[in-house]
């Protein structure tokens, strides 16, 4: 039987090292890669190089950039970004100090400032995770939805401050509807002057009709001259109707491509948005997380290995912010684009329609006025206006008839006059002229002697 051997082990107090600082540097680079350099920045007017720093003792062994400014040295020369580690300040190393410090030491140097870093090589389909999937749900989820709702589920999200682009879409989807109840009344209209196109023309060719048939010379002309008239009104609707046809499909050009394919790049747009606004919700979460530990004064593992889950989380945000702003630029211009034509647009389509209606209505004015044929004579038989059931009408008799059979009573009316009312002509016959009026008196004086 073998007998097991031991050796002495020497261990040591950690607290009574000199120089523990090492055994906390073990970083957790998921993976990532690195590789070292140095730049010269030229300060703006501000004393400031355009970035802000996280990390640094006495929690994280790193020191990084957190943001890039807009037009600042640094996001100019584009060599840092997000999540990079800086090293040195002219040369000083930076390891063991805070990120106050650090910034201490950026700002005291004035003119050009040289920064040693390390570049982190990060894929950012590693940063998009299933976290940063959902959180693209929920905030296209409360994008329809009221703050007052959102709060009330508790549902967190990142919103964009004064964006102009929000009041730009309300501003498209008016001017679809304006559009699109524009292209319906046109239309309508359009299809009532055809109606009265068709209507012109069967009135022509009733008047002609009549006009051929019409035995009497002047009459027939004027039938056939008024018919005539109808049917240029029809002609001139038609080419009316050709001239303002165009405005449809101009309205069509802007209602179905121009803003359809605006749509589609704010669809793009809002796709981008959403993943922004998840990697801005993710960035503070983490930030909470670690003013949590913070305070508890409990070690967080990410944080003391680096943060580089952190890190790169800030390089997903730092692209997909450089996509956002890129496709929100491309959404301004188009929209501004899409303002401008429509502005134009219904300034020319609505001359068009209003210059084509007034010159049909005074063409048709015109030719009115050219064909005043009325009063027409006709030669009308008797029973033109005789219809089916009617009573027939009265027979025609002559006039010495009726005087014949009308002297007997006249004689029996001036007798039974009295003597005051026979010699006043006018109380007897008012209106009569004085020719008939002796006429009826010789009339009745050859009776009265016979």
């Amino acid at each position: 039987m073998i007998r097991p051997s031991y050796s002495r082990v020497e261990v040591s107090d950690p607290e009574d090292m000199e120089n523990c600082n090492s055994f906390f540097l073990l970083e957790d680079r998921m993976g990532m890669t690195v590789t070292s350099g140095s730049i010269t920045l030229q300060k703006d007017d501000r004393n400031l190089i355009g970035i802000s720093i996280g990390g640094g003792a006495p929690l994280c062994p790193c020191l990084y950039v957190v943001q890039v400014s807009e037009n600042g040295p640094v996001s100019n020369d584009g060599t840092l970004q997000c999540g990079d580690e800086l090293t040195a300040v002219n040369g000083e190393t930076v390891k063991g100090k805070s990120k106050v410090e650090v910034a201490k030491m950026i700002k005291t140097v004035k003119g050009k400032v040289t920064l040693t870093y390390n570049k982190l090589h990060a894929d950012p389909k590693q940063g998009k995770t299933l976290d940063i999937i959902l959180k693209k749900v929920k905030h296209r989820v409360v994008e329809n939805m009221s703050s007052a709702t959102a709060d009330a589920l508790g549902l967190s999200r990142a919103i964009l401050c004064n964006d102009t682009l929000v009041k730009k879409l309300e501003e498209l989807e008016r001017n679809e509807f304006v559009y699109k109840g524009l292209t319906e009344h046109t239309k309508l209209v359009l299809r009532g002057y055809f109606d009265l196109c068709q209507i012109y023309r069967s009135f022509g060719d009733v008047f002609a009709s009549i006009g051929v048939r019409e035995p009497q010379p002047r009459a027939s002309e004027a039938f056939t001259k008024f018919g005539e008239a109808h049917r240029n009104m029809e002609k001139l609707g038609i080419k009316f109707l050709k001239t303002v046809k165009p405005m449809l499909t101009d309205l069509g050009t802007y209602l179905n491509k121009a803003v359809p394919d605006t749509k589609l790049t704010i669809k793009k747009y809002a796709d981008v948005k959403f993943e922004y606004l998840s990697y801005c919700l993710k960035v503070k979460e983490m930030d909470d997380e670690e003013y949590t530990y913070q305070a508890l004064q409990e070690p967080l593992y990410r944080v003391e290995t680096g943060n580089y889950e952190y890190r790169l989380i800030l390089r997903c945000r730092q692209d997909a912010r450089s996509r956002f702003s890129k496709l929100r630029s491309d959404v301004l211009v188009k929209l501004e684009l899409l303002d401008q034509k429509h502005v134009q647009d219904i300034v020319f389509q609505m001359n068009r329609l209003l210059t084509a209606l007034s010159h049909y209505n005074e063409n048709c004015y015109q030719l009115m006025q050219e064909t005043n044929v009325f009063p027409i004579e006709l030669d009308l038989p008797q029973t033109t206006f005789q219809y089916a059931g009617a009573a027939l009408p009265q027979t025609y008799h002559d006039d010495e008839e009726e005087e014949e059979e009308d002297v007997e009573p006249l004689v029996l009316a001036e007798e039974a006059l009295p003597e005051s009312l026979k010699s006043d002509d006018e109380l007897l016959l008012p209106g009569i002229s004085e020719e008939e009026t002796v006429s009826k008196q010789l009339a009745s004086l050859n009776l009265l002697g016979e």
